[in-house]
């Protein structure tokens, strides 16, 4: 019963090409999170940047002639 149960489950350890796999997939999880991360932080950047300009603008159109 034993070896059936253990037949029946997925195991890195018996299948190399699995582990290869697993591991490629999760250095390119890790990749895209990275990425996600980068992109949120530029974006931040460029709307912190884009309010200002526009607070900028708005003050500069509000001051009489």
């Amino acid at each position: 019963m034993a070896k059936a149960l253990i037949g029946h489950l997925n195991s890195d350890l018996r299948d190399p090409r699995l582990a290869l796999e697993n591991a490629r997939l999760r250095n390119r999880v890790a990749e895209l999170e990275s990425l996600v991360l980068r992109l949120s932080e530029e974006n931040d950047k460029l709307m912190s940047a884009r309010a200002a300009e526009i607070l900028t603008g708005d003050a500069a159109e509000m001051q009489p002639a």
